[in-house]
């Protein structure tokens, strides 16, 4: 869930609260309010999926934490993720060494994922959209 759909879900939830607890307020208001916010939603959501600029506005993009055998310091400030969290990451993955991982990428939905490196050595093509990480898919 991203920033807008949580405030939009605390929303609906404190009008909704209102509306049936608040005897001053009319059932109508809270009806329209209800659907002003469904509505708003709905129009963040198509945006989001038919325009990369509101995308990018609305939901950011990942954020490479460690890539190429270094920490990240300066994505590391910016996301507020500690080198600990990283590390706690890489630890529940399995991985023993960080040798073994290509990057560290905190995703959108505030998840960290660890990508092992390649067997090939290729740079994954799934880290394509990531921010800090070089932008040459597989072949």
């Amino acid at each position: 869930m991203n920033m807008f759909g949580f405030v939009v879900t605390i929303a609906i939830g404190s009008v909704l609260a209102t509306t049936l607890l608040d005897k001053k307020t009319p059932l109508a208001s809270g009806i329209t309010a209800l659907g002003l916010l469904l509505f708003l939603q709905f129009l963040v959501s198509w945006l989001t999926l038919r325009w990369k600029a509101a995308r990018d506005l609305i939901k950011g993009s990942p954020e490479a934490l460690y890539a190429d055998g270094t920490f990240r310091e300066e994505a590391m400030r910016r996301t507020r993720v500690h080198q600990t969290e990283i590390l706690q990451s890489v630890r529940e993955k399995g991985i023993a060494s960080l040798e073994q991982v290509e990057a560290v990428v905190l995703e959108t939905n505030g998840d960290i994922s660890v990508i092992k490196k390649s067997s090939q050595g290729a740079v994954s093509d799934t880290l394509t959209d990531v921010n800090g990480m070089k932008k040459t898919p597989v072949p």
